[in-house]
């Protein structure tokens, strides 16, 4: 099969206007990045909407993430397209990939195969300078705080208690801890900070969350930034500066619409990280999606206990959205992994068995959507190698679990693979009617939240608070944000906190180690593990393999 570099030369982008009119979109709603690339205005959201019925919202989720891959983004693309082939009117809701892990572990997030969307090299590298707005406008906010520290101005800051860190959109562990204020008086005052990656940064999750101009402003004015010496809280708004901040998030606020091989209209905004943010696109493009197409479909990763969990507990609680149909994507090398299989050689090798033992995790995450009062679909996302036996495993056990099946070949033949999956799905967002249902109550205790969380989704006997933890618990209830949702930061490798444990694991607590307050993005930060906010390279990072060709198109990335 040819690589998705030559399979995306054999594809001409189509003009961004064209894409748009599928959506009823003229070219005053567009503000143009190029001929294939564009921002939609927000005052479309403020027509009356013109299809017949209300749009509605379909969900793909995954298991329990290997390095095998579950082509998560992948399937998405090309159930998409394969709703566009069955004359339906579509829209595809993604997030924007993080330029660190492009150049690091994972390479490009655009899909693959026949099942991409484009132009790839852009979306994965600058795109429309979203994650550059959201970068600067998290490092002003730091610049401002240490000027105000430096100044030693109203409210007058614990330097020991600042919260707030400086943000890069690249892996660099170099920068996870720094002493900064060194050489002197004139330099500023010496404190312990660092830096995260920028789809960590707090103003990523609200860019994420904000359903407006104005929202954005009053959620920017509530970053809890630190506290002054006798544990009062200090917010950006008094730190003057919101409006600055704003304005550099200006265009960012609008969703960015580009599309798949195939011309289906596609809107990728926003990019916060499902393990230790909340892993959804934006709801301005969700919304936006819904409103211009009859079904909009979007993704939350990395596992359904991460990015799905969240996407309902924490976006479809405040946004008030609802899903007509949730697809579980698994792949039959992704199983064998779980089924105890490691090395790329055992996983080449046909194996029934292997397979069956990995079953649990994926009977584990049909759970989990059956826990919102979801019922899934699941998708087995085929492979070259993968065996009609082994895809008979899955089906089996599907059928006697009473969960709708669909093999999926979109990654080789495009929308035209997954036309059984999205005949499956159509089928089953008619049978469904039940609102979904959170996992827990804003009036519960934040202690409650995680351990029914910990519980319910990851199969923890229970939950262990750190010393620190408990501290910034006393915190949360004194200044009253223990009403906020939650939000765990895990590792996405395992259903527990240990990124070694395969499979379903169980007999296991989950240990929060800090609680961090998100006051602007309207959530708690739970870090759980050894989790980190700032990733760092591999031995072999994927930069090594991304070049210019003299063509002008970029290599590598996928």
């Amino acid at each position: 099969m040819p690589t998705d570099v030559e399979i995306a030369r054999g594809h001409t982008a189509r003009p961004i206007t064209a894409i748009a009119a599928k959506l009823g979109l003229s070219p005053d709603d567009l503000l143009l990045y190029g001929p294939t690339k564009a921002k939609v205005r927000l005052e479309v959201l403020e027509r009356p909407r013109a299809r017949p019925q209300p749009g509605r919202l379909i969900l793909v989720s995954a298991i329990t993430p290997t390095p095998a891959g579950e082509g998560k983004t992948t399937t998405t693309i090309g159930l998409g397209q394969a709703f566009a082939k069955l004359g339906e009117s579509v829209a595809l809701a993604l997030r924007e990939p993080s330029l660190g892990p492009c150049m690091g572990v994972k390479g490009g997030a655009t899909g693959g195969g026949y099942s991409q969307i484009m132009p790839a090299s852009d979306i994965n590298l600058h795109f429309t300078g979203d994650f550059h707005a959201v970068t600067a406008a998290n490092n002003l906010l730091a610049a401002l705080l240490d000027n105000h520290v430096y100044h030693d101005m109203e409210p007058h800051l614990d330097p020991r208690r600042i919260e707030w860190r400086r943000v890069m959109d690249m892996n660099d562990r170099a920068l996870r801890d720094c002493i900064i204020g060194l050489g002197g008086p004139k330099q500023g005052v010496p404190r312990e900070t660092g830096f995260d990656i920028t789809a960590a940064s707090e103003i990523m999750a609200i860019l994420a969350l904000a359903e407006g101009p104005e929202d954005l402003r009053q959620r920017l004015d509530r970053i809890l930034v630190g506290f002054t010496r006798d544990g009062q809280p200090v917010t950006a708004r008094c730190l003057k500066g919101t409006g600055a901040m704003v304005a550099l998030l200006r265009d960012a606020l609008l969703p960015n619409l580009v599309q798949t091989l195939e011309g289906v209209p596609t809107f990728v905004h926003a990019g916060p990280f499902a393990n230790i943010a909340h892993g959804c696109n934006s709801v301005l493009a969700t919304r936006m999606a819904m409103h211009c197409a009859d079904w909009a479909i979007t993704e939350a990763g990395f596992g359904f206990d991460l990015g799905a969990e969240k996407f309902f507990d924490i976006k479809c609680r405040g946004a008030k959205l609802d899903t007509a149909a949730v697809v579980l994507v698994a792949t039959i090398r992704a199983l064998k992994m779980h089924g105890g299989k490691r090395s790329k050689a055992e996983l080449a090798v046909p194996d029934p068995a292997a397979v069956e033992r990995g079953l649990p995790n994926l009977t584990k995450h049909i759970e989990n959507i059956q826990q919102f009062c979801e019922p899934p679909v699941v998708a087995i996302n085929r492979f070259a190698q993968d065996t009609d036996e082994e895809i008979a495993v899955v089906r089996a056990h599907c059928e006697a679990l009473g969960v709708p099946f669909a093999v999926s070949d979109h990654f080789a033949k495009g929308g035209e693979g997954a036309m059984d999956l999205a005949r499956q799905v159509i089928a089953h967002a008619e049978r469904k009617a039940d609102a979904f249902c959170p996992l827990y109550c804003d009036e519960d205790s934040v202690e409650d939240k995680v351990r029914k969380v910990a519980q319910k989704m990851y199969g923890a006997d229970d939950v262990v608070f750190s010393k620190t933890a408990q501290r910034d618990l006393s915190d949360v209830r004194r200044l009253g944000y223990d009403k906020l949702p939650i939000c765990i930061a895990k590792t996405q490798s395992s259903l527990s906190d240990d990124p070694r444990l395969r499979g379903r694991p169980e007999h296991f607590d989950v240990t929060v180690a800090s609680i961090r307050i998100n006051a602007g993005a309207g959530f708690l930060v739970v870090l759980t593990g050894d989790i980190m906010r700032m990733p760092g390279l591999p031995k072999e990072p994927q930069a090594w393999q991304v070049d210019l060709l003299p063509d002008g198109d970029v290599e590598g990335l996928m």
